[in-house]
């Protein structure tokens, strides 16, 4: 590269710490597609990620407005240079794609493209994408190709580790989809044992008043309102259910708002007191938010149904390595040494996890008597 080897790895470098910051699929292919432009100075760069149908299950440009994108219409089939990237598992530099044999055309309102340089991405033996650039911005004499040998040894290291941080993002992804589904099956569970009961008890109290009217009309006024309150408990108890399988909208009102909404409900449907303070937090990655949600959502759960706390505060804010999240109960309490030994008691496991994979790390405090203190902390903020 004219830049020189100093120059060129140091934005290899920066290349591969911009994949690395995103768990995202969807964002860690913008950020291959963008970082391969950039580092080889192309017009445009692409990335496709082929499904089972001769299509792609995600198409990722760089270099294309969105009015541009729109205008082309439906993703492209795996054909031409795209199909031989996939198929043929070899690196294409061409002067001209358009004088390629295997050239098929595109749509109309596709920007025009020359020289070309693509590769496949691969995860062992498997391809999982091609990657490619067209039209190098520089003087390039009559037939020949802009990308050179050093352009494509360059993009080769970038597909290698671009097939790592999209295997960690799949990986992350299927992970989260599991835990989602493990959550949901919790709550099921919940709502069978917590609003069960009170639909129970409520209907044998309006048999017991029922029975009454007549003959003790007193203790049937007694009774009813006592089914006024168990059928007032039982919707608190479905609403606060509601909103744990609602999925959060953080992408439109944020962590802050997430959470003060959902932390109210939860103060309506439980006999605790349940409070919330935000203070100097600033946003934070999608995946750290989510991070943070879930966990304050496990923590919030394991106090308001295990503990018998009176008193659950949660709070948000910044420190000096980033945002902090802290859930602190006045309950029970309990071992953490031993609740480490007996494994996923509680969901530590799980919120472990859940720190860890955004950068993060979880302390809990408690003791027998003595309530606990879960504390997350990630980067940034």
């Amino acid at each position: 590269m004219s830049q020189g080897p100093r120059s060129g790895l140091a934005a290899v470098s920066s290349a591969l710490l911009a994949m690395s910051r995103h768990l995202e699929v969807r964002d860690v292919l913008k950020t291959i597609v963008a970082s391969a432009r950039e580092l080889l100075d192309a017009q445009y760069a692409a990335l496709g990620v082929p499904d089972d149908h001769g299509g792609f299950a995600q198409f990722v440009v760089d270099g294309v407005s969105d009015e541009q994108w729109k205008a082309i219409g439906p993703l492209p089939r795996q054909h031409g240079i795209l199909a031989a990237m996939l198929h043929g598992a070899r690196p294409e530099r061409l002067a001209d794609v358009r004088k390629d044999p295997r050239f098929e055309g595109w749509p109309a309102a596709h920007p025009e493209m020359s020289d070309f340089l693509g590769l496949p991405i691969r995860d062992g033996d498997e391809i999982i994408g091609a990657l490619f650039l067209a039209n190098k911005r520089c003087p390039k004499p009559e037939g020949s190709c802009g990308f050179t040998q050093e352009d494509e040894e360059l993009l080769a290291i970038l597909a290698q580790h671009a097939a790592i941080a999209l295997t960690n993002a799949r990986l992350y992804e299927r992970s989260r989809e599991l835990t989602i589904s493990e959550e949901r099956s919790r709550l099921a569970h919940e709502l069978h044992d917590a609003v069960s009961q009170k639909l129970f008890s409520l209907r044998l109290t309006a048999q017991a008043a029922a029975a009454l009217v007549d003959r003790d009309p007193s203790r049937a006024k007694g009774e009813l309102h006592q089914v006024a309150r168990l059928a007032a408990e039982a919707a608190d108890e479905l609403r606060a259910a509601v909103v744990e399988l609602r999925p959060a909208a953080l992408e439109e009102d944020g962590l802050v708002a997430t959470l003060r909404t959902q932390i109210q409900v939860l103060d309506r449907a439980h006999s605790a007191r349940v409070s919330f303070a935000s203070s100097g937090f600033r946003a934070l990655p999608a995946a750290q938010e989510d991070a943070l949600l879930r966990v304050a959502q496990e923590a919030l759960h394991n106090a308001l149904r295990h503990s018998g706390a009176e008193h659950v505060d949660v709070t948000l804010g910044r420190r000096a390595r980033g945002a902090v999240l802290r859930v602190t109960d006045d309950g029970g309490g309990f071992e953490p040494k031993s609740t480490r030994r007996a494994g996923r008691h509680l969901g530590l496991v799980s919120m472990r996890d859940r720190a860890g994979g955004v950068g993060g790390s979880l302390t809990v405090e408690s003791a027998p008597g003595k309530g606990t203190t879960i504390e997350m902390e990630v980067p940034g903020g």
